[in-house]
């Protein structure tokens, strides 16, 4: 009787524990050393099954970051309208956000001129990552004219969402007027809260919201981590 390669045999094994739920898409496996230490092997040996693995799409290796649970990309759509839990929502996934930066500030010369607002104006900035199943799949950053907007910093704080605070600050839509999307590398801080390797491709967005008047009323920065996110154009509406 034939036995498998050592190799062989490992790489099934978590093939069946990432097929029965204990590793998750987006989810970081063990080092090679903890592997090692589990099966009883060298390293060599482990680097085998997981290049493997990586063969067949089920994990994929991040230079500096160790080996994770590959996951299909979400579809984005990039149109008039832009939904971050819509569209996470109609990708078949559960969207989050996570807060990291809730302040108002002096808007600096880029932000200012976005928004139409005279230089040092005061803006409400919203900082934070978005998420899909818990994985994160871009950092965002989005600034707001504060004298324009009335209660939307107390909204923002108590929902999280750019599309329900805006509407209770009295903006009841708004549309994508303008967006500029750019290659850009991870930086240290960005590859940490996208759990990236530092200088993994992201897709930066530079977006300007207006509302019905055509009034901006959001100037938004986002970095999309570049192979969990496929952006698509969607149909003008």
């Amino acid at each position: 009787m034939t036995k498998s390669p050592i190799w062989a045999a490992i790489a099934a094994t978590l093939t069946a524990e990432i097929a029965q739920g204990h590793y998750k898409a987006g989810d970081k496996l063990p080092t090679e050393a903890q592997l090692a230490g589990r099966f009883g092997v060298n390293r060599h040996t482990v680097r085998h099954a997981l290049a493997g693995m990586a063969a067949q799409g089920i994990v994929q290796s991040r230079r500096g970051a160790g080996v994770f649970v590959s996951s299909a990309p979400t579809d984005y759509p990039l149109g008039r309208r832009v939904r971050f839990h819509q569209n996470v929502s109609a990708s078949g996934r559960t969207p989050s956000r996570q807060t990291l930066v809730l302040e108002t500030r002096h808007a600096d010369r880029d932000e200012a001129c976005a928004l139409d607002l005279p230089h040092g104006a005061l803006v409400h900035v919203f900082e934070g990552l978005s998420l899909a199943d818990g994985v994160p799949l871009a950092m965002f950053r989005s600034v707001f004219p504060a004298a324009r907007l009335p209660g939307l910093r107390e909204a923002l704080a108590s929902t999280g969402s750019v599309t329900a605070a805006l509407r209770a600050a009295g903006v009841a839509d708004y549309t994508r007027a303008s967006t500029r999307l750019t290659a850009k590398p991870a930086s240290a801080t960005m590859a940490l809260h996208l759990r990236v390797a530092e200088q993994s491709p992201l897709l930066r967005s530079v977006a300007i919201n207006v509302d019905p008047k055509g009034t901006p009323v959001e100037y938004g920065k986002t970095w999309f981590a570049g192979d969990r996110v496929t952006l698509t154009l969607a149909p003008e509406s």
